[in-house]
């Protein structure tokens, strides 16, 4: 959810507990706002709570997310006793009237604070004028710098990622939430501050750029598909430049399909907004839209143009799901479905060898939430199998070899003849096919016949049964029969090849490692890290901070089943955990072993 939002949003407010600063989802979410380069604020929340601490979550944000925070408030009160702020760019104090329902009052500054609200008034100062030379001359010279400045100075640093204003309050209570609103108006980009948007036309593969203007061509980029109950199949899309109307014709071009979309709705939260057209710079949702998925692009058919998509990480985990009564089969089969349009990291399929329908996705709590979906939202009873961790297969060495394929019958035979380059690639980088074939050895009509006989023998490795992954295949020589050849000749001749490459290929098998934060009180820290070096975890590093230790370690996927249960039993319930994937690496030989064994 928040990959797919962050791809088409222009900025982000980033709350953090006043109480515990920087936590592990925290960060996990920063991180994928860096990698889509979107500029922030931040918003110290729950600061009436006992051990709230505005100074400690800045220094938290300035150590465990390496970014330039400076503070734009200063809270007056702390903890029950919490019952206004200082705009530092202002220069003006404000008291919360009737428990933050009534505006807040201006009021003077307490002298008790008045040196420390000077003081980080000063840092305020002195950080926005290092990222302005125009300032910078003014600061070291000893002029006043005006509010004006300051704030439009603080502005450009912000869009610029050289600084990360920081607010305070208490969203609970309605303290510090408008001068959130006025801060995200006064220092996050509008739409005309963003650079402009670049795609590839899909035929030619050149650049195309985009002017987030409603004169040019339509270029809307398709985010999330959810299933309304009262109005079906939305569809969420950002539009870069150009006007969509309702009811008007638009142009998949990620799909090169034609659709027309329905009713355009604005989305507050619960209630929706029809309108009669969306213009560029707008996030609205599309009611009609049945061969749009996420990542989509929707665009003009007379000039077309494809935009990166988000990029989700493959399925680890998979388990068996069946419904409890047979007359529930086709509701599941639809209620799955519907999820697996909303979700990308979702997928489904049957195994036509075991007759079982298999669900995919990133975790045991992912797939535990999509049954318990199922069973609320579609009223589908589901019995989930033991999750089965998803391994992969790879080689270690380059191979060269022959493919094959003959046979004669009556009439028309099949012959097909191919040799293949087969290498390893790094990890990560999948899978890559090159046709390398010159002078005609091969005819062109038969090359796809090759690459899809290599992709179909790629879903069962040699070593267990597993897909492989990160291999590079070379189709470099072969050769032809004027009549017996065919495209179907072709593909089993590839298939063999592959097979045989596989083996020789020395190969190796691959297991998920996902990156496991445990936050935990220090009198069993112990505890926690003899469990994790049970489940053959690596101890990245260890933080502490008065009672509480952070853990960071990479663990095996397949390691991590009870794991919730088992670190609440260690830890008398004291102690949350995150995961997330990380790569896949090489299974220990003696694990390979079993697993060999196993299937």
């Amino acid at each position: 959810e928040v990959e797919r939002s962050l791809r088409v949003l222009d900025g982000a407010v980033v709350i953090f507990d006043g109480v515990n600063g920087v936590e592990p989802q925290s960060e996990t979410v920063w991180r994928q706002a860096n990698k889509y380069r979107v500029p922030r604020i931040c918003f110290v929340n729950k600061m009436d709570r006992p051990g709230a601490n505005f100074p400690r979550t800045i220094d938290m944000i300035t150590h465990r997310l390496g970014a330039r925070p400076v503070a734009i408030q200063f809270p007056l009160g702390a903890e029950a006793d919490f019952w206004g702020y200082v705009d530092l760019v202002e220069e003006r104090a404000y008291r919360y009237l009737n428990g933050g329902k009534e505006a807040p009052e201006e009021v003077p500054v307490p002298p008790a604070v008045a040196q420390e609200v000077a003081h980080y008034r000063e840092e305020l100062v002195e950080r926005v004028a290092e990222t302005d030379e125009a300032l910078l001359l003014k600061y070291l010279d000893g002029s006043a710098i005006s509010r004006e400045e300051l704030s439009e100075a603080l502005h450009r640093a912000t869009i610029s990622f050289k600084l990360v204003p920081v607010l305070c309050g208490s969203a609970l209570r309605n303290k510090g939430v408008q001068p959130l609103l006025d801060a995200i108006v006064a220092y996050l980009p509008s739409p005309l501050e963003v650079p402009p948007v670049v795609g590839k036309h899909p035929v030619t593969g050149e650049e195309v750029v985009r002017h987030p203007t409603s004169d040019e061509p339509l270029c809307a980029l398709a985010f999330k598909v959810a299933t309304d109950p009262y109005v079906g199949r939305l569809v969420y899309f950002r539009i870069y430049s150009g006007v969509a109307k309702s009811g008007g014709l638009v142009y998949n071009a990620s799909r090169n399909q034609r659709e027309r979309l329905g009713r355009l709705v604005l989305m507050h939260a619960q209630r929706r907004e029809e309108v009669p057209e969306v213009t560029a710079g707008h996030i609205a949702a599309a009611v009609g839209l049945k061969n749009t998925f996420t990542g989509d692009t929707v665009t003009d058919e007379a000039s077309p143009v494809v935009l990166e998509p988000p990029r989700f990480p493959e399925p680890v985990l998979s388990a068996a799901v069946e419904p409890r009564t047979k007359g529930d089969q086709d509701r599941m089969d639809d209620a799955m479905r519907k999820l697996s349009d909303e979700d990308p990291t979702l997928l489904v399929r049957y195994d036509a060898e075991t007759g079982q329908t298999l669900l995919s996705g990133m975790g045991e709590l992912h797939l535990d939430i999509v049954v318990d979906r199922m069973r609320r939202e579609f009223g589908v009873d589901v019995r989930m199998g033991r999750p089965q961790v998803s391994y992969r297969e790879t080689i270690t060495v380059p191979t060269r070899v022959e493919g094959r394929f003959i046979r004669q019958t009556g009439g028309h035979g099949q012959y097909g003849h191919v040799w293949l380059e087969v290498q390893p690639q790094p990890r990560g980088q999948g899978f890559l096919f090159e046709n390398k074939i010159v002078g005609g050895a091969i005819p062109r009509e038969y090359i796809p016949g090759v690459e899809a006989g290599v992709k179909e023998t790629l879903e069962n490795g040699a070593l267990a049964g597993y897909r492989v992954v990160d291999i590079k295949v070379a189709l470099v020589d072969g050769s032809f029969h004027p009549v017996d050849s065919s495209e179907i000749a072709f593909k089993a001749a590839a298939s063999m090849a592959l097979k045989e490459a596989l083996k020789r290929g020395r190969p190796l098998l691959l297991e998920p490692i996902m990156e496991l934060e445990v936050v935990t009180p220090g009198e069993f820290l112990g505890e926690v890290l003899g469990d994790l070096a049970a489940r053959r975890a690596r101890i990245r590093n260890i933080e502490g901070q008065n009672e509480t230790q952070t853990v960071r370690a990479y663990i095996p996927l397949a390691e991590t089943f009870g794991y919730a249960t088992d670190l609440r039993s260690l830890t008398q319930g004291r102690a949350i955990y995150t995961m997330q994937f990380y790569q896949y690496e090489e299974v220990p030989a003696s694990v390979v072993q079993q697993l060999v064994t196993r299937t």
